[in-house]
């Protein structure tokens, strides 16, 4: 069993007790992080549709409020939909980029960035408590290889990531919306395969954790019948969870509830080059 990384000791900050609320700080009128994520950096001018997640601002310590002043001008992005990431200047070198939708409060995201300093890891959430507590774990662990994005994942990947730019996709316990009128709501769906495939290099693998069993039987028919992708296990079903992926708290919790926990791995292959057919006056090649 891996060991998580404890939360840093946050760091002293002026007019703030630590534990205490920052909601309670602030001013009438006054942005909650006048340095930090956005509430809506992309508006509301986007779209109109069902979104697969719910964002939450929550109570966010003085500790988090912190490394968010501090650290969100320098390690932060907010997904305002305009112009395309140099992801190779984002993080100040081109090493592969690993994309993370949905970290919590970060510790596994801080974990494997740890055990694998030579990849880039730009990790998504809406939730702010944990984009600070993400951002003071990098700090306390001296991580150069983290971003955090706040936003929509869904419009990074359409307006903001260019063809190929990922060499992996990670998506742990997404919300499984258990309701059946909310299953529309699910991420892993053939659409978003769809938008996903054409950012990930050939051979990069999508991989996925849940603790919902039908929501992993969903995984595995909608992955399984995509072209784009094909599973790394040769039986075709799901994969013993991999040494790199920690076990997290709330992967332990639902472990001591008697959740069972499927991960799928699949792999971007390379779609095999169109050959147009001759043309109908044209004789065909050999003749």
């Amino acid at each position: 069993m891996s060991e998580s990384i404890p939360t840093p000791a946050p760091a002293p900050t002026p007019g703030h007790q630590p534990g205490v609320s920052v909601r309670h700080t602030r001013g009438k009128g006054e942005p909650r992080f006048p340095d930090g994520p956005k509430p809506d950096p992309a508006g509301s001018h986007f779209e109109r549709r069902i979104r697969s997640f719910q964002p939450r601002r929550s109570r966010v310590t003085a500790g988090q409020a912190d490394a968010l002043q501090r650290l969100w001008p320098k390690w932060g992005l907010d997904i305002d939909g305009h112009g395309v990431i140099d992801l190779a200047e984002l993080f100040g070198n081109d090493r592969p980029v690993v994309l993370e939708i949905g970290f919590g409060m970060g510790e596994a995201t801080a974990q494997m960035a740890a055990a694998d300093p030579g990849t880039n890891v730009l990790a998504v959430d809406v939730h702010t408590p944990g984009q600070g507590n993400l951002l003071n774990l990098a700090d306390h662990l001296g991580l150069d290889n983290v971003r955090v994005a706040n936003g929509d994942a869904i419009i990074l990947l359409r307006e903001m990531l260019a063809p190929e730019s990922l060499d992996g996709l990670r998506v742990y316990f997404p919300d499984p919306w258990p309701k059946k009128r909310h299953h529309k709501r699910r991420l892993i769906q053939p659409e978003f395969l769809d938008l996903v495939a054409p950012k990930l290099r050939p051979g990069a693998i999508l991989h996925c954790a849940t603790d919902w069993e039908p929501y992993a039987e969903q995984m595995l028919e909608v992955l399984t019948a995509h072209p784009d992708f094909e599973n790394t296990q040769a039986d075709g079903g799901f994969a013993p969870r991999p040494e790199f992926r920690p076990l997290t708290r709330f992967e332990g919790q639902g472990l001591d509830k008697g959740h069972v926990v499927n991960d799928l791995l699949f792999r971007r292959v390379q779609q095999p080059v169109r050959q147009d057919a001759p043309h109908r006056d044209e004789p065909p090649t050999g003749a």
